[in-house]
């Protein structure tokens, strides 16, 4: 084990741009970073100084790389969704994509089931935006208790209540039907997602932080379950659990914004661990990449580059800070939908002796392969270990612990030679 403590943070959409395959998902010329700041330049200090404006086609700045190593890495999956980028991060490819329902809506059968096993009829069933969705709809659902359904780019079914009309209690029994409904076969999704909301009028509505995620299990064992497995710790922070279905995890924190997940962050960094720290930082999709707010998402980046500043400073010389993303969501872009482009990995530890910037992978993989090498565990067979690329120091105190565990052998042998 090289480092005793690493962290992951999934900044939720921040792709790069100039993915390797983007014009077969007609986002040739999508770049989700570069369109921000080419809006407003972005400041961020920190994320500068680990290499990311090296990376992608950015404004430049004279800032010094700081024990930090960049990268960009292609997806090797098909799709662009959530649950694949989070795997193929965490070692699966998945060949064949989720099934969605972006253009059509849910086929008439389903919506039928739906109905008859919830006691309730449906109303919406599209693709739209969430918060839209309930201006349009919330208050007819409060009227008639209709159960607002929607989707959206994703594999999901996602299902809104007000927490008035419908328990969050009771709104959970009824994603876990749907999720029943939608495990396999021609109705085969990604996620049921509850939507709670509050509010009096289409004007003041406003989501709650109980939703909740039903993901389908991962297909095959992820770097969390290889990890657990091998009895290190695997805390997840914001949706993590939810996307990997609770597999893999030993422990985990809600979030409730990107902020409130940095701070979750470091209180785990003030703590003593070994293992992974995951993070999915979600406010940047789904508070701005969805809702195509370049300023908001803009502001959004320039926090999380706040934040990381603490980081840098609470971390230890044995642990290890990943920054990724698992897709690209470009507000700029047309629609609403997520974008295929290269995510990055800024890669930080005080124990770097060099910094440099290394060459792209075919697969966000090389992250769940460099993970499992330093914790000298199997991997899962996609992708390549990094880790003999990153140039650190092993810590003097080992050194010197070594040299005093020597001496005491050394005076041991020779009293026992004396008797």
């Amino acid at each position: 084990m090289k480092f005793k403590r690493v962290f992951v943070v999934v900044c939720d959409s921040m792709g790069i741009g100039n993915g390797k395959d983007a014009a077969s998902y007609n986002d040739e010329g999508s770049n989700t970073l570069k369109h921000i700041d080419d809006h407003k330049k972005l400041t961020i200090p920190e994320l500068r100084s680990l290499g990311i404006d090296r990376i992608c086609d950015i404004s430049k700045e004279e800032v010094a790389l700081d024990h930090s190593y960049a990268l960009a890495m292609n997806e090797a999956s098909l799709g662009k969704d959530t649950l694949t980028g989070h795997y193929e991060l965490m070692g699966l490819k998945v060949d064949v994509p989720f099934k969605t329902f972006t253009d059509t809506g849910f086929p008439s059968e389903l919506i039928e089931e739906l109905e008859s096993k919830w006691g309730r009829k449906i109303v919406g069933n599209k693709s739209a935006s969430g918060t839209e969705i309930i201006k349009e709809l919330g208050e007819h659902h409060m009227k008639t208790g209709d159960v607002i359904v929607y989707t959206s780019s994703d594999s999901v079914l996602q299902i809104a209540a007000h927490e008035d009309i419908i328990s969050v209690e009771k709104l959970y029994e009824m994603c876990e039907i749907a999720r029943e409904l939608t495990k396999s076969g021609k109705y085969k999704l990604g996620r049921i997602i509850a939507r709670p909301f509050i509010g009096t009028c289409a004007d003041d509505f406003k989501r709650t932080p109980r939703r909740h995620d039903y993901a389908l299990e991962p297909f095959a064992d992820t770097m969390l379950d290889i990890l657990k497995d091998n009895n290190y710790d695997v805390i997840s922070i914001g949706k993590i659990i939810d996307i990997f279905a609770t597999k893999g995890i030993t422990q985990s924190y809600k979030i409730v914004s990107n902020n409130d997940g940095c701070e979750k962050i470091i209180e785990r960094m003030k703590e003593d661990f070994t293992g992974l720290c995951f993070a999915n930082l979600v406010d940047f999709d789904m508070e701005y990449g969805h809702r195509r707010d370049v300023l908001g998402y803009g502001k959004a980046i320039e926090e999380f580059d706040n934040y990381l500043a603490k980081f840098k400073e609470l971390l230890n010389e044995d642990d290890i800070l990943f920054i990724t993303a698992d897709h690209g969501n470009d507000p700029t872009w047309v629609g609403s939908d997520h974008t295929r482009e290269k995510v990055p990995l800024l890669i930080y530890s005080k124990a770097f002796k060099e910094c440099g910037i290394l060459e792209e992978t075919d697969t966000f993989a090389a992250l769940s392969s460099t993970i499992a090498e330093n914790f000298n565990v199997s991997n899962t067979g996609l992708g390549k270990s990094i880790l003999s690329k990153l140039k650190f120091v092993i810590k003097l105190s080992f050194f010197i612990d070594y040299y005093y565990i020597n001496i005491i052998i050394f005076h041991i042998l020779i009293l026992y030679c004396k008797i």
